[in-house]
């Protein structure tokens, strides 16, 4: 208990260390950069987004409480005429919490929690089991499918657990040592991953992406993320299952799958059967209306009222399912959002966008140049707070090719995979024990390199 006691004690003093150099950095920088002409508020939000930037890399606080003082920073810095000559209405840095991509992730977060908890999501990954039979090429093509059309929805974490879970009395049966094994767990996490670049909701990154956007005027619905996404999403599925079947599986022999009957006897109740029907149902009408806004008009926060509404009316999910929700998750990207008002409005992201173009840089060197450091950065940090850093930049410097740099700084972010830390389904898999972190490499180069190159050449071919 002492030891205890003490590890948490050492754990407070570093994050207030790393907290107390966070602020040091980050005001050293404002004194250096911070020019004559600048307002109160241009000093104050650049001191922000540097503050924030080091809270969030040395993780000094959790990343949810770091979006939480950002809001609070600016509205008391903005909009208090004891601190700013000139204050202005702070509404918007506030307003982000009922933003229209936060209903569309909570929306998301509610179709998730309900094909949990009716075993929807396990139910499509058996049948995907017993549909790719014994080859265990086909099983581990089978098993990334499915976990990239999961992970649509899911968040590709939910999804890894879920697969892993379901997969587990298979690697049992199987020698630790098997090339079939590492495929196995080394597929989970990269097709998961990979899913999740497919839709809005896929991951947060996503949807800060989209909120950065409409900030700029410039929409994307759920049908234009997917046209952008899905073929990435689904090229990087395919190509990394092509490279785990030739180095790890081969020509291997068949495998028996027997263990997908006795692990489970369907004897579910009329209710659990009504309430899975419900969730298909809702799924079914929430995505149908995402990918047809263009045609009836709807707003996407409109239509991500359906399964908050029709869920917890008809009792599929309780108030234990509404508290487990990661609401973590959305303080943090409505933060990221504030962040992006804050440079915005204050006009930090004009100043320095002229000065770069100045420089007559090639815009389309630059965005190659994002799409590789955005996945570079999200090795070390979130895909969600590399994208809410990143993007106002990025914009600001390549303001002819907004949208473009946007979704490459985005999608790009969601191609980190090289180190246990880059993502959590890495995590995952290998505290299983049944891979060594060297493994990581394949997949993780793999991912890495070949990610942003795809996201650039199809944003040019799109553009």
């Amino acid at each position: 208990m002492e030891e205890i006691k003490a590890v948490e004690n050492r754990n407070r003093f570093k994050s207030f260390y790393l907290f107390l150099a966070s602020f040091v950095v980050a005001f050293g920088i404002t004194l250096l950069v911070k020019e004559p002409g600048f307002t109160d508020s241009q000093v104050y939000v650049i001191f922000l987004l540097f503050f924030a930037t080091g809270l969030w890399v040395t993780e000094a606080i959790p990343a949810f409480a770091v979006s939480l003082f950002i809001i609070a920073f600016l509205v008391f810095a903005l909009g208090n005429s004891y601190f700013n000559s000139a204050p202005e209405n702070v509404e918007v840095y506030v307003h982000t919490f009922s933003d229209g991509i936060i209903w569309l992730l909570l929306g998301g977060f509610f179709l998730a929690r309900a094909m949990a908890k009716t075993r929807l999501d396990e139910a499509l990954f058996r049948f995907t089991l017993k549909v790719a039979g014994t080859n265990p090429a086909n099983i581990l093509i089978g098993v990334m499918t499915t976990a990239m059309i999961v992970s649509m929805l899911l968040s590709n974490t939910a999804t890894t657990t879920m697969i892993l879970a379901s997969l587990m009395p298979l690697l049992k049966s199987l020698d630790k040592n098997s090339g079939v094994t590492k495929a196995l767990l080394l597929g989970i996490p990269v097709a998961s991953t990979a899913g999740g670049i497919a839709t809005i909701i896929g991951t947060p990154a996503n949807a800060i992406a989209v909120g950065a956007l409409e900030i700029q005027g410039i929409k994307i619905d759920f049908l234009d993320w997917m046209i952008y996404g899905m073929p990435i999403a689904l090229v990087l599925t395919a190509v990394s299952c092509f490279v785990l079947i030739k180095k790890y599986i081969g020509d291997k022999t068949p495998i028996s799958i027997g263990f997908l009957d006795d692990q489970q006897s369907d004897n579910r109740s009329k209710d659990a059967s009504l309430k899975r029907i419900i969730v298909i149902v809702v799924i079914l009408v929430t995505i149908g209306l995402l990918v047809t806004t263009s045609w009836h008009g709807l707003k996407v926060a409109s239509v991500c009222a359906i399964p908050l509404v029709m869920l917890t009316l008809t009792r599929v999910l309780d108030g234990k399912d509404i508290q487990s929700m990661p609401w973590d998750t959305l303080l943090l990207v409505a933060g990221g959002l504030s962040l992006g008002h804050g440079l915005e409005n204050s006009g930090l992201l004009d100043h320095y966008g002229k000065m770069l173009i100045a420089l007559q840089l090639d815009s389309t060197l630059l965005i190659c140049i994002f799409g590789f450091l955005a996945m570079l950065i999200a090795n070390v940090m979130t895909n969600s707070t590399t994208t809410a850093l990143m993007i106002p930049i990025c914009m600001a410097i390549v303001p002819g090719s907004k949208l473009g740099v946007a979704l490459v700084v985005a999608i790009s972010s969601s191609t980190a995979l090289a180190l246990l830390a880059s993502s959590p389904s890495n995590a995952i898999v290998f505290n299983t024990g049944l891979l060594k972190q060297k493994d990581f490499r394949l997949t993780g180069i793999l991912f890495g390199l070949l990610g942003p190159l795809l996201v650039i050449l199809w944003m040019l071919m799109l553009s």
